[in-house]
């Protein structure tokens, strides 16, 4: 199949796939805005916590789910179902042991994420059901990678996304129907992903895979974890980095008080869903490029990188001329408060501003992730949301006060695709 086609066919379900994940924490946040500025503060303050879940199912998903196209393409199966149970079992002993330490020390957790302390009664309570639903949410992440990579990404699709409803409806219910504040919310969002979960394990179980998930496959070769750990590490550093940034920022935030917290969950979650559409057409791209340099046809490649990076920029183009016009309707949806909108409409403006760029940063990441040059993966995936991201962050805030938040973003999304474009075209070109 053309590799334009077979991008746009595979980046349609898992660019619905990212937009639902989003969808978990921008539920969460329109109907806990009606509970106040502080409430809406917490689900911002939850946020890095939620990265860093997401952060070890991606590392997890996209380790093995790269070995798993390559294997793939070179005709190994059997190989591929042993990384596929060892990624599998992993990230749910995992998830068990971050969800007994985050009951242990939730107080400490919620102040080393940002909280203030009229926003902490309410991440308590919200972080709590969080961290019950994280061994699904990792083990979720990491079934649809192993679906995506083996490219059935509508698989993929499907269980992400009546998850996704679900936690829509359950929040109604529980928040506006029920009363149960914000309670209701994290008790939503952990019942959406353990159904979720259980939607795409079906699809194993019934043998709609290739692979295969059996738990002697496990320990069948002691490299396959480290393995898909150090091929995940870019992952782990992007989605980890998203977290340590997030949290920093909450933390600069504090002064200038619930609001300014509130206004930049709001800005952050709005930028990840348009981050999230580009994000789900460059993981369409990322089994393409596995599959076809493990079956050594390199102009396949060049192709579908060109065309994924060209592609992926226009869509983001129109998305944000499109949505710089209703910023203030969109803003004002989740939480009708003049100062949260005052801080929070400019800073979505500066992102938008931005936003045509990232596509080079994630797509270069993907691409050496893809093929198992981990080294240089990791590098990049470190730069927008740390390497760049926190120093600016650090070096404005002090300076310039609450713009030096509102600009840092955007200002690294510039910085860090200055920095990889060198990477990926060269690259490509010695191909």
């Amino acid at each position: 199949m053309p590799v334009e086609k077979l991008v746009m066919m595979l980046g349609l379900p898992t660019t619905i796939s990212m937009m639902v994940t989003t969808f978990y924490s921008m539920a969460d946040t329109y109907f806990v805005g009606k509970l106040g500025t502080s409430a809406t503060g917490a689900i911002g303050v939850v946020f890095p916590l939620m990265a860093v879940i997401q952060a070890i199912g991606f590392m997890l998903g996209h380790g093995s789910g790269s070995n798993i196209a390559r294997l793939l393409g070179a005709k190994d199966s059997e190989t591929a179902s042993d990384f596929a149970s060892t990624a599998v079992f992993t990230g749910a002993a995992l998830g068990l042991v971050m969800l007994a330490l985050g009951m242990i020390f939730i107080d400490p957790l919620m102040g080393l994420l940002g909280s203030s302390d009229t926003i902490l009664p309410f991440a308590r309570e919200y972080g709590r059901f969080i961290l019950c639903g994280i061994p699904a949410m990792i083990v979720s992440f990491i079934l649809n990678n192993i679906l995506r990579y083996e490219g059935r990404a509508t698989l993929a699709m499907i269980g992400l996304l009546l998850g996704g409803l679900l936690n829509v409806v359950g929040d109604w219910l529980t928040i506006s129907v029920l009363g149960t504040g914000i309670e209701g919310a994290g008790i939503s969002t952990m019942l959406s992903n353990y159904v979720g979960m259980l939607i795409l394990l079906s699809m194993f179980l019934r043998k709609k895979t290739v692979t295969k998930l059996q738990i002697n496959r496990v320990f069948k070769n002691g490299k396959n974890v480290l393995n898909i750990i150090v091929t995940g590490l870019p992952s782990l550093a992007r989605q980890g980095m998203s977290s340590l940034s997030t949290a920093t920022m909450n933390i600069l935030a504090r002064p200038y008080g619930d609001a300014a917290i509130a206004a930049m969950s709001i800005v952050m979650r709005l930028s990840f869903m348009l981050f999230a559409i580009g994000l789900g057409i460059g993981q369409g791209y990322q089994p393409v490029c596995g599959f076809n340099y493990g079956a050594k046809k390199y102009a396949r490649v060049k192709r579908a990188s060109y065309f994924t990076l060209f592609f992926s920029s226009g869509v983001l183009f129109l998305v944000a001329f499109g949505g710089w016009f209703i910023v203030e309707d969109v803003i004002r949806l989740f939480r009708d408060d003049p100062d949260v909108i005052s801080i929070g409409v400019p800073a979505m403006q500066y992102q938008l501003m931005s936003i045509i760029l990232v596509p080079i940063s994630f797509i270069g990441n993907m691409l050496f992730q893809s093929i198992g040059k981990s080294g240089r993966a990791l590098f990049l995936s470190c730069l927008r949301n740390g390497i760049c991201y926190v120093p600016i962050l650090l070096i404005l805030t002090p300076t310039i006060g609450l713009l030096g938040i509102q600009i840092a973003q955007p200002i690294s999304d510039v910085l860090t695709a200055i920095i990889t474009l060198p990477f990926f075209i060269s690259f490509l070109k010695k191909l």
